[in-house]
C-alpha cells in the first residue's frame, strides 16, 4: 500500500499482514504514517495497492461497507454519543444495519444483542457503569467504552488507533491486559500506539514505520534490539549509547 498527499508520500509500499487470532503492533515516531495506514485500510483515505480481509479485496468499498465485512476501528479522539448511556453506546455497534435497530434490540431484550453487548462490557470491566452517561466517565473509561463498542460488532479485524493516549501508566497497563484478553478470546487486533512499553508487552508481532516505510518487523524482542528502531527513536547518538551500554552489559556477564 502507498498513500500520497500531493507531493508528500505518507506511506511507501507498506506490506503488513495480521494472522487470525494475532495481535500485531504498528509503531513508529510521530509522522511515521501509522494513523494514515489505519485510515487507508478502513476506507477513509485513498491509496494505491490492495487491502484484503479474509482473502477478499476491499478495493472500492466505502468505510461502512468495510465495517460490514468485519473491519472495525477506533479513533484517537473518543467520540461517544453524549445522549446515550454506556450500554446504548456499545449497543449501536452490535448491529450493522442502523443505530435505531440496535437500540430496539436493547429495549426489546433481544438475546443476541444482550449477549454481544454484555460480553463487550464484561471484558472491559464496565458492568457497573452500564447506565452512566459519557459525561460521567473518566478518560480511561471513555477509552474502554470506545473499544468495547468496536468489539461488540464482532469484527474480523479490530484496528485500534492510539487507545492509550491520555492514560497514565496504571491505566495503560490495565488497558493492555484487557486487549490481550480479547485477543486470547479470538479477536484479531492491529494496534497503533505511541506507548512502546504497552505495544511491545502485549503484541505477538510488531511492525515499525519511519517516514512511511517499514524499517523493521518481527517479535517484540527482535524489534526492541533492532538498531534501525533504536536510531529512529533515539537518533544516531542515542543508538550509539544504547549499543555501547549493551556491549558493556554483555561483557560483564
Amino acid at each position: 500500500m502507498s498513500v500520497s498527499f500531493g507531493g508528500v508520500r505518507a506511506l511507501v509500499e507498506v506490506d503488513l499482514q495480521v494472522e487470525p487470532g494475532q495481535l500485531v503492533g504498528l509503531i513508529g515516531p510521530n509522522g511515521a504514517g501509522k494513523t494514515t495506514f489505519i485510515d487507508a485500510i478502513s476506507g477513509f483515505v485513498s491509496y494505491r495497492g490492495a487491502v484484503l480481509l479474509d482473502g477478499r479485496d476491499l478495493s472500492g468499498k466505502a468505510p461502512h461497507e468495510r465495517a460490514r465485512r468485519g473491519l472495525a476501528r477506533t479513533w484517537q479522539s473518543v467520540e461517544l454519543f453524549d445522549d446515550l448511556s454506556v450500554r446504548e453506546n456499545v449497543a449501536v455497534a452490535a448491529e450493522h444495519r442502523s443505530a435505531w435497530v440496535a437500540l430496539w434490540g436493547v429495549v426489546s431484550r433481544s438475546s443476541d444483542y444482550t449477549e454481544r453487548v454484555d460480553t463487550a462490557l464484561q471484558v472491559f470491566g464496565l458492568e457497573g457503569r452500564v447506565d452512566a452517561m459519557p459525561s460521567e466517565l473518566s478518560q480511561a473509561d471513555r477509552k474502554l467504552v470506545g473499544v468495547a463498542r468496536a468489539l461488540a460488532a464482532e469484527p474480523r479485524l479490530l484496528c485500534l488507533d492510539e487507545p492509550a493516549a491520555g492514560l497514565d501508566t496504571l491505566e495503560s497497563e490495565t488497558l493492555g491486559r484487557h486487549l490481550r484478553e480479547i485477543v486470547d478470546r479470538g479477536t484479531t487486533v492491529l494496534l497503533v500506539d505511541h506507548d512502546m512499553g504497552l505495544v511491545l508487552s502485549i503484541s505477538d508481532y510488531v511492525v515499525v514505520l519511519e517516514f512511511g516505510k517499514v524499517i523493521a518487523q518481527g517479535t517484540p524482542d527482535a524489534v526492541r534490539r533492532d538498531p534501525n528502531v533504536i536510531t529512529a527513536y533515539l537518533g544516531r547518538a542515542g543508538a550509539e549509547v544504547a549499543a555501547a551500554l549493551g556491549a558493556e552489559t554483555q561483557g560483564s556477564q
